[in-house]
């Protein structure tokens, strides 16, 4: 009998799903955006487990063709950028003055609409990445790997990812004892004849299950000293250190080092401030997830990949933002294959989620 191979950690899952939208953060190139979405794809596809949340992954690419959509339009009738060929031209409505620097209407460029479809793009690939994490990470399990220090916050996140189904659950059971009973009140009458037995139904359920789960000691607590100043201030510097280096890595023109250096700084600490602040707090798990080498496989070839675009980002530049005044058809790199091969990585040390 071959061996069972436990499902990957959720948390790997979503390194890897972070650490590729971070790379095609880094391009507007479409051909090299459009090899990662891909290769998301493949291994979205590859990997998924039949559960609810695994099937959500189509509403994400709706979204991102609806982004690309919007952002699309918005450049045609509301475009900033005229340069570059005309390709056709709209009736343009004046606006008052306290409008001044918006038009709407006007001559509509390749230009433009080029910068456009790439900007849009690459937002629509972040959606994608984001929606593959959601698709192969049982957000159950996810909440329940958090830090000690997030033990609160992840049961309040978890109850509320239980009470839709729940409630959906019990509306099924209460209708088909009505129907084994006869029951045949339509209208209002049917609503508050079925309200009240769903609702003691899932306090009942839910009630059980938290009878039953402090029977076995889940969760089970015990704080283990005070907070301290320095911890709370190590905590507070990180929040700040994340937040500039944003700011430096989406607002700053040429500060993308700086930037990557504050957030680096800033996770580190984070990090740090969570695992001091989880040792005064303990608590039990049951059956927990365990890291291998296989979840840090994962995350390491999403790593790589990014390593490799920030190399071709100091070699070649012009190649990830590909001009589009004048209009240049975008490069094809040879490295945007292996990068996009590492993005896909991951299904050679996973297995099909259950």
């Amino acid at each position: 009998m071959a061996a069972v191979t436990a499902p990957t950690h959720p948390w790997a899952w979503w390194g890897w799903a972070l650490v590729a939208a971070a790379t095609v953060s880094l391009t507007r190139n479409p051909l090299l955006v459009v090899l990662v979405m891909a290769a998301v794809a493949f291994v979205v596809l590859a990997r998924r487990s039949d559960a609810p949340w695994a099937r959500s992954v189509g509403a994400y690419f709706v979204l991102a063709l609806v982004i690309v959509a919007i952002r699309v339009t918005m450049q045609v009738f509301f475009g900033g950028l005229r340069e570059g060929p005309v390709l056709f031209t709209l009736p343009e409505v004046r606006l008052p003055d306290w409008a001044a620097g918006i038009r709407l209407g006007g001559p509509v460029t390749l230009s433009g609409v080029l910068f456009a479809l790439y900007d849009g793009l690459r937002l629509a690939a972040i959606i994608i990445c984001v929606g593959a994490a959601n698709a192969l990470a049982n957000p159950r399990r996810a909440l329940k790997n958090v830090p000690a220090a997030l033990h609160e916050l992840s049961v309040a996140v978890v109850i509320a990812l239980s009470v839709a189904p729940q409630l959906v659950e019990s509306l099924h059971r209460v209708r088909r004892a009505r129907r084994l009973r006869g029951g045949a009140a339509k209208g209002w009458r049917a609503v508050t004849a079925v309200l009240v037995p769903v609702m003691e139904d899932a306090v009942e359920r839910s009630m059980q299950l938290a009878a039953s789960m402090e029977s076995r000691g889940f969760g089970r607590t015990r704080d283990l000293g005070r907070v301290g100043p320095g911890l709370s201030l190590l905590l507070v510097g990180s929040v700040l250190l994340v937040t500039f280096g944003s700011y430096l890595l989406l607002g700053v023109p040429d500060s993308r080092l700086a930037g990557l250096a504050c957030l680096a700084l800033g996770v580190a600490a984070a990090v740090l401030g969570l695992r001091r602040s989880g040792r005064r707090l303990s608590t039990t798990r049951y059956r927990p997830d365990r890291w291998t080498w296989r979840e840090t496989a994962v995350v390491a070839a999403a790593t790589a990949a990014l390593i490799v675009v920030l190399v071709l980002q100091g070699w070649n530049p012009a190649v990830l933002q590909p001009t589009t005044t004048p209009p240049v058809w975008p490069s094809l790199h040879p490295l945007f294959l292996p990068a996009a091969a590492l993005v896909a990585a991951p299904v050679l040390v996973t297995e099909r989620g259950r």
